[in-house]
């Protein structure tokens, strides 16, 4: 189960070059992107390099195109979440596709992708070549281009990001960041990223403002919300947007990633009933009779954390709160999570706290339009909720070890076991058949925010004000406070 752990964030803190922004696309929106090239010349189809940061949504079965043209076909997509680097049709019936053999499926990561193409070399394996997060991936299913060939990318045809624009279909489902395309230039992974120095694992990005574009190169880097599609490259080969709106700017990025909602971490045993959108910001459970628990892709053991829930449909329950991800498992459609011995929530039906098969009187009930606040003090072992900004049991959140309004079954005197610095926890929605929520961890909200609030370093966007104290759980907070 992919989860970002404290350990795994040294690039958050020490990476010179800040990516600010990306844009969130929801397939279920049919969200994409186009531009027309003005070349008809012939030769920008033959070298060129394509980069990007894509942090995933929805994943498995079925195609997600990134890039593509209509006219012949062409695509850079997953496929069953393999990486399909470079497939384009050369006019008649014959297909060139690179593609990896490795999958890509973390939906807690961000991966760069470039792929740099050249179909003027002699040596073939030089005509197309694939990075992943640094790394030249040579283990691949490829049928590379002949020598010369104009591949017809960069040249006067409808270009587009985010479907498969022969069809119009397979949209892509997720976070797109640094969008950069380069006419004329064959560039390495290393002309736009590098290996952290303190953590040599770790790729982040670095400014790519010296490359060479070439006339048909832009730089895509979603810094204004009113145009998402603006280049600023400096060649203003801007993108016309469809189905994106200013909300889906978003500040979960490469150099800050934030906390979602996991869809990997979903229940088996009797099959998930869950369905993620929004950038794994909303759930929503299909099935009858189940409960059925989503967590958090970011966890912590220390620091103070701070997360938004709202309550779309209330078809069946709501239970929002926080878990221990290493008992995430199989059993719990048959059980209510809160149930077990490290989950802790906060009931829809009468506002009670329950853990461990216990409940016992905290807030008041909830139900559709609600907002519900978690306050996670892993210092103190305290945990706070609110309903549209009144916190349950007139709680206060900034108590530290007093604990005022906390219930006792998180860090109180029953719970002394639960020792800060010792479990790691993250945020949990749980909701019953027929039921929606919409997540808020500050990277990019599930639901429209009215007001605007940030935390004390400035990030996140809450509906409400984030007590002090409180962080966005994200990376470069995790490196700061998380322990």
């Amino acid at each position: 189960m992919p989860l970002i752990l404290p350990g795994n964030v040294a690039s958050a803190t020490a990476a010179t070059y800040s990516i600010d922004n990306s844009c969130r696309f929801n397939d279920d929106d049919a969200a994409y992107m186009q531009w027309t090239p003005t070349d008809s010349a012939g030769t920008d189809g033959q070298i060129y390099t394509l980069s990007f940061w894509l942090k995933r949504g929805s994943l498995g079965a079925g195609s997600q195109t990134i890039f593509s043209y209509a006219t012949p076909q062409s695509q850079i997509q997953f496929e069953s979440d393999v990486w399909n680097a470079h497939g384009f049709k050369d006019g008649g019936t014959t297909w060139y596709e690179t593609k990896t053999t490795a999958k890509y499926s973390d939906p807690s990561a961000w991966y760069h992708f470039v792929t740099a193409v050249d179909t003027t070399q002699g040596t073939e394996a030089n005509r197309v070549k694939v990075y992943v997060n640094g790394v030249q991936i040579t283990s691949l299913t490829v049928d590379y281009p002949t020598q010369n060939l104009n591949t017809l990318f960069f040249t006067d045809i409808i270009h587009t990001i985010g479907r498969y624009e022969y069809g119009d279909t397979n949209y892509f489902d997720g976070y797109l960041a640094e969008f950069i395309g380069i006419d004329g230039t064959q560039y390495a992974a290393s002309d736009f990223g590098e290996f952290d120095s303190d953590s040599p694992t770790i790729w982040k990005p670095k400014d790519p403002s010296g490359l060479t574009f070439g006339d048909e190169g832009f730089w895509l880097d979603f810094e204004d919300s009113s145009a998402l599609g603006n280049d600023v490259s400096g060649n203003d080969n801007d993108w016309t947007v469809t189905n994106l709106a200013a909300a889906d700017q978003a500040t979960d990025t490469p150099t800050n990633n934030f906390c979602t909602l996991n869809p990997v971490a979903t229940t088996s045993g009797l099959g998930s009933e869950l369905t993620f959108s929004e950038g794994n910001c909303k759930i929503v459970n299909t099935g009858s009779g189940l409960w059925e628990p989503s967590i958090g892709t970011i966890a912590a053991t220390a620091g103070k954390w701070y997360a938004e829930f709202k309550v779309t449909a209330l078809g069946g329950a709501h239970m929002y709160g926080i878990m221990d991800p290493a008992q995430y498992d199989d059993t719990m459609p048959l059980d209510n999570p809160a149930s077990i011995s490290r989950a802790y929530g906060y009931s829809y039906s009468n506002g009670h706290a329950t853990n461990d098969g216990n409940s016992a009187a905290w807030g008041t009930s909830f139900t559709t339009g609600d907002i519900i606040s978690v306050a996670m003090d892993l210092d103190n072992m305290k945990l706070y909720m609110a309903k549209n900004d009144a916190w349950a049991d007139s709680g206060d959140p900034t108590s530290g070890a007093t604990g005022t309004g906390t219930h006792d079954y998180f860090g109180g005197a029953s719970n002394t076991a639960r020792a800060a610095g010792t479990d790691y926890y993250t945020f949990m929605a749980n909701i019953h058949n027929s039921s929606t929520n919409e997540s808020n961890f500050g990277g990019c909200p599930g639901f429209a925010i009215a007001s605007g609030n940030q935390d004390a370093n400035g990030y996140g966007n809450f509906e409400y004000a984030v007590p002090s104290g409180y962080y966005a759980l994200c990376t470069k907070n995790l490196a700061e406070f998380g322990g």
